[in-house]
């Protein structure tokens, strides 16, 4: 990995957790056969400092981590244009991992995972929809092997 150009802006480790588990969205970014890069959105939940997202059993981002488990996964938090400035307010987190597609016995965790993050008003009813839904769900799960995030305050 190259060193940050402005290392005065990075992020310390606890800040880089925080906005990774508290984040929304990120954007998955890989490259299959044709070296053409493919970035999306994705809702996502962190377990044990490995990201998890869903989606269905076939598709491009699949397609690509068959052919290179290599992706980058970023998170973009609070963000504020100084006009005045002619910059902006930002702070964000990318992280470098392998790509892994779960089995079907390690699916409902990091499904729970979600009800938890994004809907935990509803966990008997997420629950419930979990054991409906599971067996048509794919689960990739991202082992981090490098993580830092950059911020201007």
């Amino acid at each position: 990995m190259k060193t940050m150009r402005r290392i005065e802006r990075k992020m310390n480790d606890m800040e880089v957790m925080d906005l990774l588990e508290k984040g929304e969205y990120g954007i998955l970014s890989t490259c299959g056969e044709d070296n053409q890069p493919y970035g999306i959105p994705l809702s996502y939940v962190i377990i044990d400092k490995n990201i998890y997202f869903h989606c269905a059993g076939v598709g491009t981002k699949l397609d690509n981590i068959s052919v290179n488990d290599k992706v980058s996964f970023t998170v973009v938090g609070k963000t504020k244009v100084l006009q005045e400035q002619f910059s902006t307010e930002y702070e964000s987190v990318i992280a470098f991992g392998h790509a892994i597609v779960l089995l079907e016995e390690e699916k409902y965790e990091p499904l729970m995972e979600f009800i938890r993050k994004y809907s935990p008003e509803f966990m008997e009813a997420g629950q419930l929809y979990i054991d409906r839904a599971k067996e048509k769900v794919t689960l990739v799960k991202i082992e981090i092997y490098s993580l830092s995030g950059k911020h201007r305050v």
